[in-house]
């Protein structure tokens, strides 16, 4: 994980940071406990925690997914 200020960030970034900073393939808890040990915002924290349970190849399977469930999307 990179050594930003993730709680300061907005949404977007904060998702942003978190997903380039884990390695693929990965499941949705050991990408919710990257968010929680980066310091993700509570928000967050649930948006991924939302995620259905899987595999994920690559940072766009995540973004499809959240784009889905909570808006039109990320752009990373």
């Amino acid at each position: 994980m990179t050594g930003s200020a993730i709680p300061g960030e907005s949404i977007d970034l904060q998702i942003a940071d978190i997903l380039r900073g884990v390695t693929y393939p990965l499941n949705k808890d050991a990408l919710v406990d990257a968010a929680r040990e980066a310091g993700a915002s509570n928000e967050v924290l649930s948006m991924l925690d939302g995620l259905p349970e899987q595999d994920y190849a690559d940072i766009d399977s995540v973004t499809k997914l959240i784009g889905s469930n909570f808006g039109p999307g990320l752009s990373i």
